[in-house]
């Protein structure tokens, strides 16, 4: 059977602080800004930010809602880490910039043969820069491109136990199982590697994180298809096996999306970019500059900006 979605398009995290993020993703990790929003659920406005690599790819986008409202509980059913590629031989200027930003990091590590770090956001999200040559994404180059990140290689995700996830991310979803690594189980869709990567760590001790907002915590990982039918068939998918509380496709402006609880805990989004994607309210040689709104709530700009943390985006993350 062919299967519908075919790799990472965005994931989604709960952060703390508004500018701590803008300078988080856009000074350490280095992605550029590619667009300002609010988040589309709900009455309170909150922030919806998106940061990637220099073309936007599906793949690439790191998205984050700043929820100082409340913390999340960290835990099983959730995203553990969340991994970005880099360059071969490159990961002894991560340490070194790491430290310079003073954030919380590991030494090298490895896992199913490689090197990564991992490091802290502010809020105490986990990320990792892993090695990978095969990677040939176009970055943003708030880092030389020798160094910078390509976008994402995976996600790993913390369950109690794998068997009921396994089967849900092979049978519903298409991936194959290629390997483990002590209490890490890997699985890859299509062609494998780089944004095709999905990796379940056992930690049957590890009590149930929150599944609400909470800053600290990861929302969804989103994977993408090509268009609305792939989003529908994919929710078709899901009904065939028995996984009835896929939602319906809702319209995000920017993409639609369809959302699935997997076995495990962790949500899972399917989606598909709209027309223009991210240029269809701003041009590409502007994105990320201001806060951009969707029609349905132009009526209440002047009040949802009032509530909101003012931000300051660098210029070296916005597009030139």
């Amino acid at each position: 059977m062919e299967y519908p979605l075919t790799g990472y398009h965005h994931i989604t995290a709960c952060a703390g602080g508004a500018q701590e993020d803008v300078d988080f993703f856009t000074k350490v990790v280095g992605l550029r800004m590619a667009k300002q929003t609010v988040l589309m659920d709900g009455s309170i406005p909150i922030y919806h930010l998106y940061y990637s690599n220099a073309n936007l790819e599906p793949g690439s986008v790191m998205t984050t809602f700043p929820y100082s409202r409340k913390p999340g509980r960290r835990g099983s059913g959730q995203v553990h880490s969340t991994s970005f590629t880099v360059p071969k031989g490159s990961l002894s200027f991560w340490k070194d910039h790491l430290d310079r930003h003073k954030v919380e990091r590991t030494d090298v590590q490895e896992r199913f043969g490689a090197s990564y770090i991992q490091f802290r956001h502010p809020s105490g999200l986990a990320y990792e820069v892993l090695e990978d040559a095969a990677d040939n994404r176009e970055p943003w180059t708030t880092h030389s491109k020798d160094v910078a990140v390509r976008g994402f290689h995976g996600s790993v995700l913390s369950v109690r136990e794998t068997a009921e996830t396994e089967r849900f991310f092979v049978e519903a979803l298409g991936f194959k199982k290629t390997g483990v690594d002590g209490a890490f189980h890997r699985f890859e869709t299509g062609s494998g590697g780089a944004n095709k990567t999905v990796t379940l760590v056992n930690e049957p001790d590890l009590k149930a994180g929150s599944w609400t907002f909470g800053a600290g915590t990861v929302h969804h990982i989103a994977l993408w298809g090509a268009d609305k039918a792939a989003l529908a068939r994919q929710k078709e998918i899901y009904e065939e096996l028995g996984y009835t509380d896929a939602s319906e496709i809702k319209d995000r402006f920017y993409f639609f999306s369809m959302y699935c609880r997997s076995p495990g805990g962790i949500l899972i989004e399917s989606c598909c970019n709209a027309d223009d994607g991210f240029e269809k309210d701003e041009p590409k040689s502007t994105l990320g500059k201001e806060l951009h709104l969707p029609p349905w709530f132009n009526d209440r700009k002047a009040e949802i900006m009032a509530q909101l943390e003012p931000i300051t985006v660098p210029e070296t993350a916005m597009s030139h």
